[in-house]
């Protein structure tokens, strides 16, 4: 795994997300409440993206925008149909001011 740079931490006030590209990976990177999450960009149900889905700050949310599943985005998980399988999650802290995910 490695680092990934996102953006300048006053780039991602809470309630905001970037998308990040490593290689064949793509992560949404969250705010949540000050609290920084790293989901992997790709719905379980069909690979169809996920972070430019629309999201729910307050419940830490992410909606597939192709078929309505739901995702934790602190865990992966899965909470609503059509997906069931849960998507990768990746590690995000700040480092000198930066957001960085480990990828």
């Amino acid at each position: 795994m490695a680092d990934v740079d996102v953006c300048p931490i006053e780039e991602l006030p809470p309630g905001t997300c970037k998308i990040v590209h490593a290689g064949q990976v793509s992560v949404g990177v969250y705010n949540i409440a000050g609290e920084l999450y790293g989901l992997e960009d790709r719905c379980s149900h069909d690979d169809g993206p996920l972070a430019e889905g629309e999201w729910e700050p307050d419940g830490g949310i992410v909606i597939c925008p192709r078929h309505g599943a739901r995702f934790d985005i602190r865990t992966g998980r899965a909470l609503t149909l059509p997906a069931y399988v849960p998507v990768d999650t990746f590690p995000v802290r700040v480092e000198d001011g930066v957001v960085k995910v480990n990828v």
